[in-house]
């Protein structure tokens, strides 16, 4: 890596670090599962706070487990600058995934450190809780409540498939802290993240410049008909759910693909009811989403589905529900620090590309009240949320060095 600066991150530091937290839900494959709110995420964030302390950072916690660490500024009147990212997983996800974001940001505290850097303003370190969804079904939960999007009663409620709650799981780990979860004023946010896509690693750029985010809509599904003997029941006397389920799963994927390269649709998760080999499935629950860079064609999916999933379930003979969990607008970064990012990368010598992010992430909820970017490194063969997902120790390097150069240039920017 070239460029004209001599204030350099510790590439090994980082490195370490990153392998570090991933001992903690280490899978024999090589990923992690640091489900949120588990025990073994207790484990990951009292790390993470014996780190940032041992750093010199003040940690505080708010009511729904959200972790900030905060470096003083030469001005404590200065809104502070924020950096982060989050440190839970899918069940079987890789090392990189959130976790990436948060130890870089370690990494920018711990150089400032070696460097002897005061900034003028403020410097925060965020851990967001359950950005994955993965455990109680509804992701970006910890910045969704931090900004408003639910409210914090509505999240403390959802249970787990054990029927264990938010709000138990929080107390059960320690981490419900007392701080109101919502906005704060701040100067800015940063997210470094991997891609989680093959862009990057195709054009051969070890750094996205992130202009923003793509529009979302998500659902919940159910489709109920009766069960059955196997080897009794005529095709006319049949309510199969799961052909029901499996005809509008097609139906998901027909308008993907009418979309074209920019289309996404997703069935990720599928519970069938009794789920034995002789019973026709009486009962089947899945998760839609949708995606698209245009919020104009997400709205366009939000109202045909609906009307051609139902029209599926009918000619099944099937009681169908479908509940909308949310549908997010596409969302636009701050083009002074989408730009600050383009001028770390110049500075650095490092080749780029701008683009738009295909995942969600905490970024997208803290836009709504922060000027916000994010900053992307390429994953092998765009593989995530996956326990083979992989980087290169210099791709975390180089983008570790821009979220450096960007939170730096924030913090001590003129006023």
């Amino acid at each position: 890596m070239s460029g004209q600066t001599n204030q350099r991150i510790d590439p090994k530091r980082l490195w370490d670090s990153l392998m570090d937290m991933a001992r903690f839900g280490a899978t024999p494959k090589g990923g992690v599962r640091r489900l949120t709110l588990t025990d073994i995420d207790r484990q990951g964030r009292d790390h993470f706070r014996a780190q940032c302390e041992a750093a010199g950072l003040t940690v505080r916690v708010d009511e729904i487990g959200n972790m900030f660490a905060r470096r003083p500024g030469r001005d404590p009147a200065r809104l502070p600058v924020l950096m982060g990212s989050h440190l839970d997983s899918q069940p079987s996800g890789g090392k990189f995934d959130g976790a990436l974001g948060v130890i870089a940001g370690l990494e920018v505290m711990r150089s400032l450190n070696d460097l002897g850097i005061a900034t003028e303003a403020p410097i925060e370190l965020v851990n967001w809780t359950d950005e994955e969804g993965s455990r109680f079904g509804h992701s970006l939960m910890g910045s969704g409540v931090w900004a408003g999007v639910y409210s914090r009663d509505k999240a403390y409620a959802l249970p787990d498939i054990e029927g264990v709650t938010v709000e138990q799981a929080l107390d059960s780990i320690g981490y419900r802290g007392v701080e109101p979860a919502r906005p704060f004023p701040a100067d800015a946010y940063f997210e470094l993240h991997i891609e989680q896509g093959p862009i990057l690693e195709r054009e051969g750029k070890p750094i996205g410049i992130v202009t923003g985010a793509q529009a979302q809509v998500w659902y919940d599904a159910v489709a109920t008909g009766q069960d059955s003997h196997a080897g009794t029941t005529p095709p006319s006397a049949r309510r199969d759910a799961l052909v029901c389920a499996a005809r509008i799963i097609d139906l998901v994927d027909r308008m993907m693909r009418a979309r074209g390269e920019d289309g996404r649709g997703t069935v990720g998760q599928l519970h069938v009811a009794p789920n034995s080999r002789n019973v026709v499935p009486g009962e089947v629950r899945f998760s839609v989403e949708f995606r698209h860079p245009d919020g104009a064609e997400v709205a366009r999916i939000a109202e045909e589905f609906p009307r051609e999933a139902a029209a599926i379930a009918a000619s099944c003979g099937i009681d169908w529900n479908l509940t909308e969990l949310f549908q997010i607008p596409p969302q636009p970064f701050d083009p002074a620090c989408v730009d600050l990012v383009r001028q770390a990368t110049k500075k650095l010598g490092l080749s780029a590309r701008e683009i738009v992010s295909g995942a969600g992430h905490d970024a997208v909820y803290v836009a709504r009240h922060v000027p916000t970017a994010m900053i992307f490194t390429p994953c092998k063969d765009g593989l995530s949320h996956n326990e083979a997902e992989s980087i290169e120790p210099e791709e975390a390097a180089a983008g570790t060095q821009v979220l450096f150069e960007a939170v730096l240039a924030r913090a001590n920017r003129s006023l």
